[in-house]
């Protein structure tokens, strides 16, 4: 195998304004059935001016109370920022948080058809205060025992029937029992049979069961756990992609780095290094959701492997200079890279 050190500016050089605008073009109208944990994030926001005469902590004054959709849902809100059209399969409780959480899908214009209601269980709730824009305590409120048989056979039945109206499938895991291993290897083969593009964002539970798959984006942390070894410098990613594309026989391994950027590795023996593009971290939280939502939609219209990286690492940037979960814009991604491959020709 080789790997090429190629500068994020070499590798964007290759991206004509035409070519970058037939590609976010073919955004519009692709379907991503996106399936994984479900979460609703709620954020309190405040000011901190005195310590409580009861303990010593800070206390909040709280000015504003907001709730945005997390998990796998954020990864829903990413594809439908980017102009597709997402397909979200995942569980919620019988409480007022999963009835919001599908409030503000419907209120997207995004169907609800394959979220399923389990009232043994409450909706995965991350709620983060934040002081003076900084993120000071996250609390969650979560069950995280795998759904049960019958439930992973009514996912089944679901996706089966769209089988014609979908372009790819995403899985997005966070170790909260919706992608339990019998699922994955039944949706994963469902893909492959179907020719359609399954890109994955691993947590540590099911690491080794997303065998056979087009893409696999574990960050660094996830990938030294499973594997075992270090994954910090260019020399010790390159080694930990490689080993994860061989365990797993995969198509393309892309190790996300934190500050590091991004290590890719394909089937071909061809790996590269991208260096970060966020200029300013705020917050990385949904940082991984962006990278893989923008990743797949590159993929399935038509990108190479090394281009949807290119562009998954430009909105990945984008978005950790925001406090707080949000989805990237399409039209300041479009412009970020192909100002950067503008650059290169001045």
């Amino acid at each position: 195998m080789r790997i090429n050190y190629i500068k994020m500016e070499i590798l964007l050089s290759g991206f004509k304004k035409e070519r970058l605008k037939s590609l976010f073009d073919g955004f519009r109208g692709k379907r991503v059935a996106v399936l994984g944990d479900l979460m609703l994030d709620r954020y309190v926001w405040g000011s901190v001016s005195r310590i409580s005469p009861e303990a010593p902590v800070p206390v909040l004054e709280v000015e504003d109370e907001s709730a945005r959709l997390g998990g796998a849902a954020n990864v829903a809100n990413n594809i439908k920022s980017l102009g597709a059209e997402p397909v979200l399969f995942g569980i919620v409780g019988g409480d007022d948080a999963g009835r919001l959480l599908k409030d503000i899908l419907a209120g997207m214009g995004l169907t609800t058809d394959g979220i399923i209601t389990d009232a043994s269980r409450p909706t995965t709730v991350k709620t983060r205060v934040i002081a003076h824009g900084q993120h000071v305590v996250r609390m969650d409120h979560e069950v995280k025992s795998d759904i049960g048989a019958g439930t992973v056979a009514e996912v089944l039945k679901t996706l089966s029937g769209m089988r014609n109206e979908i372009d790819a499938i995403l899985l997005e895991d966070y170790n909260k029992g919706m992608l339990t291993k019998e699922l994955l290897s039944s949706v994963i083969e469902f893909g492959r049979k179907s020719g359609k593009v399954i890109s994955v964002d691993p947590k540590h539970g099911n690491f080794f069961e997303y065998k056979h798959v087009t893409i696999f984006k574990p960050n660094r942390k996830e990938a030294e756990g499973a594997l075992g070894m270090p994954a910090g410098t260019d020399e010790q990613a390159l080694v930990a992609a490689r080993a994860l594309l061989k365990k797993l026989d995969c198509d393309n391994v892309l190790l996300t780095r934190g500050e590091k950027g991004m290590t890719l590795v394909e089937r071909s023996g061809d790996s590269l290094h991208l260096p970060t593009k966020a200029r300013k971290v705020a917050d990385v939280s949904g940082a991984g959701d962006t990278v893989i939502s923008t990743l797949t939609l590159a993929l399935v219209s038509g990108a190479t492997v090394t281009e949807a990286a290119a562009i998954a690492n430009h909105a990945g940037g984008i978005v950790c200079g925001e406090v707080g979960i949000a989805p990237v814009d399409k039209e300041r991604l479009f412009i970020e890279v192909l100002n950067d491959a503008h650059s290169l020709e001045s």
